[in-house]
């Protein structure tokens, strides 16, 4: 099981971002377009993506009271087709998320600038541990301030949630 330590904040643009992304050499990986397919799940969150044509189920427990947004989470490569169709006759889907995700890079931590279809735009920063918490925790630090993110402003919920919550208003 994979653990990281996770941050959302709204943005206005991703342009500024992008430069200060090019002054500490984060790296640019990809333009990954995703479709997210949230199923009820009560342990958790359980997805089905799709990104860039391949699929994979991401099974995730996040503790969204805390200050930190500790993660751990699971993810299966899956091969084949309807994955759709067949996870749709097993669970029940909550809502779909669709969204072109910029990646980039910084050691162990993703970078994802985010275009989120009906809710804007977005960073999210996931701190991998690889050896220790401390070790994530300093990489998020680092990222966090030399971006410039404010902590105080950090939105504490998936886009899961904040789809249905826009959907309700």
């Amino acid at each position: 099981m994979g653990k990281n330590l996770e941050i959302k904040l709204r943005v206005n643009s991703h342009q500024q971002l992008v430069n200060k992304l090019k002054e500490i050499d984060a790296s640019f990986t990809n333009v990954l377009e995703q479709k997210d397919i949230y199923y009820a799940y009560n342990k958790g969150l359980l997805k089905l993506r799709k990104v860039n044509g391949e699929y994979e189920l991401i099974k995730y427990v996040r503790d969204e009271s805390g200050a930190d947004r500790w993660s751990n989470y699971e993810i299966i490569y899956l091969t084949g087709d309807n994955f759709e169709r067949y996870l749709s006759e097993i669970f029940s889907e909550e809502v779909t998320v669709q969204k072109t995700r910029t990646l980039y890079m910084y050691k162990d931590t993703r970078i994802h600038l985010d275009e989120v279809e009906n809710l804007g735009s977005f960073i999210e920063l996931e701190a991998v541990v690889v050896d220790t918490e401390e070790e994530a925790a300093d990489q998020f630090n680092f990222l966090v301030e030399r971006l410039g993110l404010d902590l105080s402003a950090q939105i504490n919920k998936s886009y899961k949630e904040l789809m249905i919550s826009n959907a309700d208003n």
